[in-house]
């Protein structure tokens, strides 16, 4: 008996992939993880000393299963949608990998114990904050937003952007100004990021009948908004300079980033090949990671 559960713990249906991994595909982890680096420098930067452990680890913790869980609901519902799109219908629910009952359950196990985690180890302001982001991201965006308007992404936005206040108030129990600047740089930056890759997968999105804004007002219009939300970024990755957060550390490599960044929407716009809208998504990727690990380095080494 046990060495079948044990084989149907460690096998899909097809016998060739371990359940494990199609339920880590389903919480999205390089997404997760670049989640949990923005709530970890929140955390950081909240304190002028070192964090507090325990309340730290299920902070990440917590906010950790919470975005997984939020991810995993992003497949069930768009199951339908990535069946048809290129991108996506490999992901776990359309290649046939798991059931949606099963996807439910493990969505709805997670969000609760991670929950639990933040309610009863951190505070309830965090826990709170924590559901209505997953709310935000998985019913309003996933099922309504997402269908409904071109400006889906910068709408639904502020649910994505929420982890580094999500950490800053795990350990502080606060709404503090500056973990507000944390996320109006995320908020700005998602636009371009999602874009950019909106522009890739055109056809993609169109086939799918998703209104994003390269299929609604076209790529040259799109691709002009990217670089004005590339410039307006630039201006709002400042202003944790202006307001005395951080120093001469994070303002060099923040020049540089947003530079970066201006010049690969400038790249895309105006000598645009068939590989700029996906440079201009991967760099965007990378000009996030390295903006806080920045802030990270700022705040302890000056």
């Amino acid at each position: 008996m046990s060495k079948v559960v044990t084989s149907e713990l460690s096998l899909s249906k097809t016998g060739s992939k371990p359940v494990w991994r199609t339920y880590l595909a389903l919480t999205k982890p390089k997404v997760v993880a670049l989640m949990l680096l923005t709530a970890l420098v929140g955390m950081c930067l909240a304190l002028p000393d070192a964090l507090p452990i325990q309340q730290a680890l299920l902070g990440l913790l917590g906010i950790g299963l919470m975005a997984g869980s939020a991810a995993a609901y992003n497949h069930l519902i768009d199951q339908k949608i990535d069946a048809v799109m290129a991108r996506t219908f490999k992901r776990p629910l359309p290649s046939g990998d798991i059931q949606s009952s099963k996807v439910f359950m493990f969505a709805t196990s997670i969000g609760v114990v991670g929950f639990v985690a933040l309610y009863m180890g951190v505070n309830k302001l965090t826990a709170w904050l924590t559901l209505f982001s997953l709310l935000g991201y998985a019913v309003v965006y996933t099922m309504y937003l997402k269908r409904a308007t071109p400006q889906n992404i910068v709408i639904a936005g502020l649910a994505g952007a929420m982890p580094p206040l999500l950490g800053w108030c795990a350990v502080t129990g606060e709404l503090h100004a500056h973990a507000w600047l944390l996320v109006m740089i995320i908020f700005v930056w998602t636009p371009p990021h999602f874009w950019a890759l909106a522009i890739h997968r055109k056809d993609d999105y169109a086939k799918a009948k998703i209104p994003m804004l390269s299929v609604t007002h076209g790529v040259e219009y799109t691709k002009t908004s990217i670089l004005l939300y590339t410039v307006l970024l630039s201006i709002v990755c400042l202003l944790p300079v202006l307001v005395g957060m951080s120093g001469i550390i994070y303002l060099v490599i923040s020049s540089v980033l947003s530079a970066g960044f201006i010049y690969s929407a400038w790249q895309l716009k105006y000598y645009q090949d068939e590989k700029s809208a996906i440079s201009t998504f991967k760099f965007s990727i990378y000009h996030l990671m390295m903006l806080f690990i920045a802030l990270l380095a700022d705040h302890y080494l000056m």
